[in-house]
């Protein structure tokens, strides 16, 4: 693009070729393994899921167990099924996880966050559905350190005038 334009048709050639650069780069690839699965990591707070899912009944399992002993709340199970929901792919794929670090609410916001991440790498078309409704956002909000001289993070010390 160095060279100077003289007419309009030299003013499509480039437009065509720039076009076509954009063209090329946009389309995203599945990403899957030689079993059909598709991997992600998913974060929150302290906790780290590691996600697989493939095609299949809708089965979710959690650190070897079934979903729903793992996380008895009925609000955990459904944070685990927004996904599928938002994607409008309920009961297609099998999902496999194992979570570590953090508490039940972190953990079932972490695979949530794989399950969304696992999905979008399967089938890239599910990609606008899953960042329009921020499933692809890690959600950075984590527990602040506690400061010196403070009894919590930002709570003093209980002030005594005599």
């Amino acid at each position: 693009m160095s060279e100077e334009i003289k007419s309009l048709g030299d003013l499509e050639a480039v437009a065509g070729s720039a076009e076509a650069i954009v063209e090329i780069a946009a389309p995203r690839e599945p990403v899957r393994d030689e079993l059909g699965r598709s991997y992600a990591t998913g974060k929150r707070k302290d906790a780290v899921a590691r996600v697989w899912i493939k095609p299949g009944s809708g089965k979710v399992t959690v650190n070897g167990k079934e979903m729903n002993a793992y996380f008895a709340r009925p609000v955990l199970q459904m944070i685990l099924r927004q996904p599928f929901q938002v994607a409008g792919v309920e009961d297609q794929f099998d999902v496999m996880a194992t979570v570590k670090g953090g508490g039940l609410s972190g953990q079932a916001g972490a695979v949530k966050h794989g399950i969304s991440k696992a999905l979008q790498l399967y089938d890239p078309a599910l990609r606008g559905a899953l960042k329009a409704a921020g499933f692809l956002t890690r959600d950075s909000r984590v527990v602040e350190r506690k400061k010196y001289g403070k009894r919590k993070a930002r709570r003093s010390f209980q002030f005594s005038k005599r």
